[in-house]
């Protein structure tokens, strides 16, 4: 759970890192330099949340290498709608969310076995 819930919250900064400035009005009018800068900034903070979400998920043994990295795109998407429809403004139409439950398929194939690739 504690993987998890580091990864929202990486996922969180990443998605401000990577589509903030398309939105956030401190970042308008400011050169591409700048915003990049501002952008690797936030990352600071996803790469802080992140990196010791997947060391303790994966040291831990609770999940492999897959299994994290479809775990965490699946969190991307999640906190991607959200910032979408709240900060840019988009809506959520069919395909994405058909799209988004092949997501979602895929995160329950992951984990319908342990008995995966890593060996201990």
């Amino acid at each position: 759970m504690r993987t998890v819930l580091l990864l929202i919250g990486s996922n969180v900064f990443m998605i401000c890192a990577w589509y903030g400035h398309l939105k956030f009005q401190w970042l308008e009018g400011k050169s591409l330099a700048f915003v990049v800068l501002a952008s690797w900034l936030i990352a600071f903070f996803e790469y802080c949340l992140q990196i010791p979400a997947n060391r303790i998920g994966f040291t831990s043994g609770q999940f492999d290498g897959y299994q994290l990295k479809i775990i965490q795109e699946v969190i991307t998407l999640a906190v991607f709608i959200v910032f979408a429809w709240f900060i840019l403004k988009e809506r959520l139409t069919w395909n994405y969310a058909a799209s988004f439950v092949c997501m979602l398929l895929a995160v329950y194939f992951a984990m319908a076995s342990k008995g995966g690739a890593r060996t201990p």
